[in-house]
C-alpha cells in the first residue's frame, strides 16, 4: 500500500535508539541501530543455535516516529533462518500503523541467511548477505503523523541508513498498558502474513497498549533466565502462555513441570510482586490433545502435517499432554491464588478450541494460519486486554487528578 512518489529531495536522517519499541535493549553502534529481544547478560544462557536465531528475530519490534514525511528509505541488515543458501527466500513485510491502523507496507528479502537444520542442529553458520532497502511512498498529507513502522518479524534487523524527504524524530512517549508477552512460535507469529497479523500484535493495536514480545519460537520452555528477563521489563500487565513447546519438545514430565512453573512465576514476581501475570494455557492442537509429544511430520505425506509422537499410555505414565498442562496451570493458579490475586489464569481453549478448529483448521496441523492469528488476537484483545487496560486507565486517572 503505497502512493505516489513525491518530487522532494531525500536527505540522510540520524539513526536515533529513541525510534524503538518493544526491544529489549537497543544496540548504538557507529555503522548501525540494532533493536535486541534478548539483553546481553542473557546471551551465554542460550541453550542451542536454534535459540540463538529466534531471539534475534523482530516480533513485536518497531520504529515510532513523528514526521511529515512522504517517503522514507531504510536501508539494514536482515537475517533470515534457512536450511541452504539455495532456497528461495520470500520478502520480509514491514508494515506501517497510524493510530493502530494498518496504512502502508513495503517488503525486501533480507540478505543474510543463518543456514540451519533440525537434521544438523549443531553445524548452524551465517551466510553474509548485501544489505536490503525498503521504501514507503505516499506517507505523508501536509502534516506530521506518528507513525510506528513495525520490522518484519521473520528476521533480524539491522537498521543502516534512514532516508526520508522531511524531518524524522521519535514520536512522543507512550502512555498506554505496557504489556510484556512470552510464548510460543504461535505467539512470535509462525504462518502470519506479516507482523501485524501476528496475534499479540494484533491484540496490542486493537486493545491501545505498548507490546514487548518476548515470545520466541520453538522456545517457552520455562527457561529461568527468560523469566529474570521478563522481570527486568518495565510492565503493567505480564502474560506467560506455556505448554506447546514443552510437549512438541518432549522436555518434561508433571513432576518437572508444576515446580518449573511455580519457579518462572517466582522469578518474575521477585521482580514486579504486585503486577497483574496472566497464564495462557495452550490453544487446540488435536496430535497432542491427550497424547504425549514429541510433535513430528507425519512420514505419509509429502508436506508438513504434526503427529503426536508419543502416546495416551506415555500420558498415563506421566508425560505430558495438552490436557494435562491445562489442569496443571489451572491448578497452579488455583493454588497460589489465595496469596496472589493478581495471578490469573485464561484457557487457551476460549482462544481457539475444537470447534474452531473444524471452522479453521491449521495449515500444518500445529501452528495457526492467519485466519486464527486474527481470531486469538481479536479475542485476547477483547477479553484479557481490554480488562486489564480499563483498569490501568482508571489508576492513572485517580493517580493524575
Amino acid at each position: 500500500m503505497t502512493g505516489p512518489t513525491t518530487s522532494r529531495p531525500l536527505a540522510p536522517v540520524d539513526l536515533d535508539p529513541a525510534w524503538v519499541r518493544g526491544a529489549v535493549e537497543v544496540e548504538r553502534t557507529p555503522e548501525a541501530l540494532a533493536p535486541h529481544r534478548i539483553p546481553a547478560w542473557a546471551v551465554p544462557r542460550i541453550p542451542d543455535l536454534f535459540m540463538a536465531e529466534t531471539v534475534r528475530e523482530s516480533a513485536g519490534v518497531r520504529l515510532a516516529v513523528r514526521t511529515a514525511a512522504d517517503v522514507v528509505e531504510i536501508d539494514y541488515d536482515g537475517m533470515r533462518m534457512a536450511e541452504d543458501e539455495r532456497v528461495a527466500l520470500a520478502p520480509g513485510v514491514w508494515d506501517v500503523t497510524e493510530e493502530g491502523a494498518l496504512v502502508a507496507q513495503a517488503s525486501a528479502p533480507p540478505g543474510t541467511r543463518y543456514l540451519f537444520s533440525f537434521e544438523r542442529p549443531t553445524t548452524a553458520r551465517v551466510a553474509p548477505g548485501p544489505p536490503s532497502t525498503v521504501r514507503f511512498a505516499g506517507l505523508g498529507q501536509g502534516s506530521e503523523r506518528e507513525l510506528e513502522i513495525w520490522l518484519p518479524f521473520t528476521d533480524g534487523v539491522r537498521i543502516l541508513a534512514v532516508r526520508a524527504d522531511a524531518p524524522v524524530r521519535a514520536a512522543g512517549p507512550s502512555s498506554g498498558l505496557r504489556w510484556v508477552h512470552h510464548g510460543s512460535s504461535i505467539s512470535h507469529g509462525y504462518a502470519a502474513a506479516s507482523t501485524t497479523g501476528t496475534w499479540p500484535v494484533l491484540a496490542a493495536l486493537r486493545a491501545g497498549v505498548d507490546l514487548t514480545s518476548v515470545a520466541y519460537s520453538g522456545n517457552a520452555m520455562l527457561d529461568q533466565f527468560v523469566a529474570r528477563i521478563i522481570g527486568d521489563l518495565d510492565a503493567d500487565l505480564i502474560s506467560v502462555k506455556v505448554g506447546i513447546n514443552l510437549v512438541n519438545g518432549d522436555v518434561m514430565r508433571v513432576r518437572g513441570f508444576r515446580p518449573a512453573l511455580h519457579g518462572f512465576v517466582d522469578t518474575i514476581r521477585d521482580r514486579h510482586p504486585d503486577t497483574p501475570i496472566v497464564l495462557a494455557s495452550p490453544i487446540f492442537c488435536e496430535p497432542v490433545e491427550h497424547a504425549a509429544g514429541p510433535t513430528i511430520d507425519d512420514p505419509t505425506k509429502d508436506y508438513g502435517w504434526c503427529v503426536a509422537g508419543g502416546t495416551a499410555q506415555d500420558v498415563a505414565a506421566g508425560k505430558l499432554s495438552l490436557a494435562v498442562v491445562r489442569e496443571e496451570i489451572a491448578a497452579i493458579v488455583d493454588q497460589r491464588g489465595t496469596d496472589d490475586p493478581n495471578l490469573t489464569y485464561v484457557d487457551g481453549l476460549g482462544l481457539y478450541g475444537p470447534d474452531d478448529a473444524r471452522a479453521h483448521t491449521l495449515p500444518d496441523n500445529l501452528h495457526p494460519g492467519p485466519d486464527v492469528q486474527r481470531m486469538i488476537g481479536e479475542r485476547w484483545a477483547d477479553t484479557v486486554l481490554a480488562r486489564f487496560a480499563s483498569r490501568f486507565t482508571e489508576r492513572t486517572t485517580v493517580g493524575s487528578a
